[in-house]
């Protein structure tokens, strides 16, 4: 059954930062058939800085939880810039989770979890959670944290 997202988003009082331009030679969206891929997208809060450090050093698991949240909120931004809309999402397919941290640090998933409880928040259990992988690395601009997701369009 097709909800309304954009809908759901006020329902839970959420607040979409401004979406981002590329920074590099790439497109942000890439509609292929019925699938939406977005392009790794950062942690962007609504006042349009970009939420910085390395988790294991600077920030507990905790504070990447919300990060990693915070760019499922930029990501549904950048979707409603490409679109107008959020209903044309049918759910999210893959999702791949890149954590900015130190080499000790080994709890990836319990990060990218904020982005990935996010997704199912808004779209639902079934439709928002897909396959996922969380890995740890070194990440531009001192980011915290990298999301790249694939979605199946209605």
């Amino acid at each position: 059954m097709k909800q309304d997202t954009d809908l759901r988003i006020i329902e839970l009082g959420l607040i979409l930062p401004p979406a981002p331009k590329p920074v590099g030679v790439y497109k942000p969206v890439l509609v292929v058939d019925k699938f939406l891929y977005i392009s790794g997208q950062g942690p962007i809060s609504a006042d349009g800085t970009m939420m910085k450090g390395k988790v294991g050093a600077d920030l507990d698991t905790a504070a990447g939880k919300i990060a990693a949240r915070q760019v499922g909120l930029t990501m549904l931004s950048t979707i409603k810039a490409h679109f107008g809309e959020l209903k044309k999402i049918k759910r999210i397919v893959k999702v791949l989770g890149m954590v900015n941290c130190t080499p000790e640090f080994d709890s990836h998933p319990a990060v990218i979890n904020g982005f990935s409880e996010l997704m199912s928040e808004v779209f639902g259990e079934d439709n928002g959670v897909g396959v996922r992988s969380a890995v740890g690395t070194m990440l531009p601009m001192n980011i915290v944290v990298e999301v790249e997701a694939m979605f199946e369009l209605y």
